[in-house]
């Protein structure tokens, strides 16, 4: 005969939680924790607004001033059939090019790489959040600051004398905007992913986004070219985004826009299943 007292089920076993425990709160995405990297992302930036986003503004109204008055460049280019004065022309390659793609990858190019060299990449990984979520607020917060910096050109040079930046296809400069900003915040991310240090980061603005900009038809129309340099023109994707850009405002491209906005689409589908799946593996976060 056993000494022990008898146990009451209804206390060893409940039958309901207590007080909500035992509930499921996050059930498919993770909404709070979504919004709560994604304003971290965008609060880190706006801490120093004066570098991350007067100063681009500021570079890309330079190279407006240097291309149209101090080279005294006035003669108009020939795009899509119709001649455009060269000011009009190059302001809206500035705005994507200058003012939008290269914050958008310098911000998210930072996030993680500066979380593995200085030992808190677990703040990124520790916390409720899947991999899109992850991805979803580094994304985003990039693509705030490029729309941010983006703005502030666009305002500034309505105002600038001679020049006309009103958009004449609306839907097409809100869609090459989108998917341009995405395109290098998603390779930005690639990239802090797989950078070890800033000499990696800093090697692929040198060596790949600087030159792809720069060879991308941003000051002049690819038309003029020579047969050989026209199709490694046709063959960057940047060209596509700042051409498709530049007939939201003028109407008017040296490229097909419908083929152009469609391969952006699924160029821009395929990185960021990239950088889903070694966010998900852990490659180079993890180690």
């Amino acid at each position: 005969m056993s000494s022990r007292p008898p146990i009451d089920d209804t206390i060893a076993r409940p039958t309901a939680p207590l007080n909500g425990w035992g509930v499921p709160v996050i059930r498919n995405v993770n909404w709070g924790g979504l919004k709560t990297l994604y304003v971290k992302e965008v609060r880190r930036f706006f801490k120093v607004q004066l570098q991350t986003v007067w100063a681009p503004a500021i570079t890309t109204l330079l190279f407006l001033v240097v291309f149209t008055i101090a080279t005294g460049a006035r003669r108009p280019v020939h795009v899509g059939g119709v001649d455009v004065p060269f000011a009009d022309f190059i302001a809206p390659g500035l705005i994507i090019s200058q003012g939008m793609m290269n914050p958008a990858f310098a911000n998210a190019s930072f996030s993680l790489l500066v979380g593995k060299i200085q030992g808190t990449i677990v703040d990124y990984l520790q916390p409720p959040l899947s991999s899109a979520e992850l991805l979803a607020a580094l994304v985003g917060g990039a693509m705030t600051r490029a729309f941010m910096v983006g703005s502030i050109c666009w305002l500034a040079m309505a105002c600038y004398p001679g020049l006309h930046v009103t958009p004449a296809q609306p839907l097409a400069v809100l869609w090459f905007g989108f998917l341009g900003a995405m395109f290098l915040s998603l390779l930005g991310v690639l990239t802090s992913i797989w950078a070890e240090k800033f000499d990696h980061a800093a090697a692929v603005t040198n060596f790949v986004i600087v030159p792809m900009a720069l060879l991308s038809g941003t000051f002049y129309s690819v038309d003029r070219l020579a047969p050989a340099f026209r199709a490694f023109s046709h063959a960057n994707p940047f060209f596509y985004i700042i051409s498709g850009f530049r007939y939201g405002f003028l109407g008017a491209s040296d490229s097909p826009v419908a083929i152009g906005g469609v391969a952006l689409l699924a160029l821009d589908a395929a990185l960021a299943a990239l950088c889903y799946g070694l966010l998900r593996s852990g490659w180079k976060l993890k180690n």
